[in-house]
């Protein structure tokens, strides 16, 4: 199928946006059915998984695309409205509060204006009655403390059209429509060394609330911090453990952190049962898909080029098993598509097949020089 109104990325010079024009582009998506075995990854996931970013989708609180800030991330609400789509997943940040309650919050600080002053607060270092205390309540008479976010290098308030309040994972397994799975990434300060015996600690308090909750809804966990997803592996085995990457996007530290080929071989080493990378990762090195497919491993991708359905469908042709993506609307929409072709079989993958091989390559090219 040709690609019909191909985006150049010169066109796109900032990539939370995306073109209307360009959700005629679809690949394929199928929702998870209640009650899927996801002990072995390979048979718990569809063939291609669309998974909502924190939800519905991050809030990019600059951003002069609209739909960026829709509604509050992380939150019921956010996480119910994607369930209007035919998402698989969703995907959300879990931490561990000072007493023990795991909560959904992806940032490392929350941020306040007290008595004029911008006030950062680690969130590991509240109780739940403290992280609760900050944005929007639960009671309607109850005013809760500003919250800030840092947006592009300024704080800005935390504005988005439709908000909510904040919640804790057991309120997401039993407030959260159950057709969708959980994709929880494992929260760490990627710049914190941490004792492995705190490490154990926060994993154990979270898989206490996921094995009293889950039930017959499907869950993965992820996380970009090495030693958390090798002990998740160890600590259990019934749910798939990702390893996150930013695919060589920055450089940290620890060598493990810092390219997808490290990322395949600790999946490899320790057992893990997929990798996550940022989108440009596979891009600048799409040899790597293959390697990560022989190798047994699952892969997924997330980044703002997941929000462009061309990119997503080459990742589609690449052998890419699934997307996190914020324009959840636009992508499910994009991916079920082609749902009828590939029913048809043969002819309809030779149709499908027939994406012009000199985009592919001018989009691969592109996105490495950016």
């Amino acid at each position: 199928m040709a690609v019909k109104a191909g985006i150049h990325f010169s066109d796109l010079p900032h990539l939370d946006q995306v073109h209307d024009a360009t959700a005629s582009l679809s690949v394929y998506a199928t929702r998870i059915p209640t009650g899927v075995d996801v002990s072995n990854v390979r048979k718990g996931l569809p063939k291609f998984t669309v998974v909502g970013h924190r939800g519905h989708g991050m809030n990019i609180l600059q951003s002069t695309d609209k739909r960026m800030k829709t509604f509050k991330e992380n939150s019921i609400l956010s996480f119910n409205k994607a369930a209007d789509h035919p998402l698989d997943f969703i995907e959300f940040d879990v931490q561990v509060t000072k007493d023990d309650t795991p909560i959904i919050f992806h940032d490392n600080f929350i941020i306040s204006e007290e008595n004029g002053n911008v006030v950062e607060k680690r969130v590991t270092d509240l109780t739940l009655d403290e992280f609760f205390s900050y944005g929007p309540q639960r009671a309607k008479d109850e005013v809760g403390k500003s919250l800030l976010r840092k947006s592009n290098g300024k704080i800005v308030r935390w504005d988005v059209e439709i908000d909510d309040h904040s919640c804790t994972l057991a309120e997401a397994f039993q407030k959260v429509n159950p057709c969708l799975g959980f994709n929880i990434e494992l929260k760490f300060d990627d710049y914190v060394v941490y004792e492995q015996e705190y490490l154990i600690h926060v994993l154990q308090v979270i898989l206490k609330v996921v094995y009293e909750n889950a039930q017959e809804r499907p869950v993965l966990f992820s996380s970009f911090q090495p030693d958390v997803a090798l002990l998740m592996k160890k600590l259990q085995h019934q749910y798939p453990v990702y390893f996150l990457t930013n695919g060589g996007n920055e450089t940290y530290d620890d060598v493990r952190m810092n390219s997808l080929e490290e990322a395949k071989n600790l999946a490899i080493s320790g057992g893990l049962d997929g990798v996550v990378s940022e989108v440009k990762g596979i891009f600048r090195n799409p040899s790597v898909v293959r390697e990560i497919k022989e190798s047994n491993l699952s892969l997924l991708t997330y980044g703002k080029l997941n929000n462009v359905p061309e990119a997503v469908h080459v990742q589609y042709l690449m052998g890419v098993e699934g997307v996190i993506v914020d324009l959840v609307e636009e992508i499910t929409s994009a991916v079920a598509g082609l749902k009828p072709g590939l029913e048809e079989g043969v002819q309809g993958k030779e149709k499908t097949d027939k994406i012009e091989l000199s985009f592919l390559l001018n989009l691969i090219s592109q996105v490495i020089q950016h």
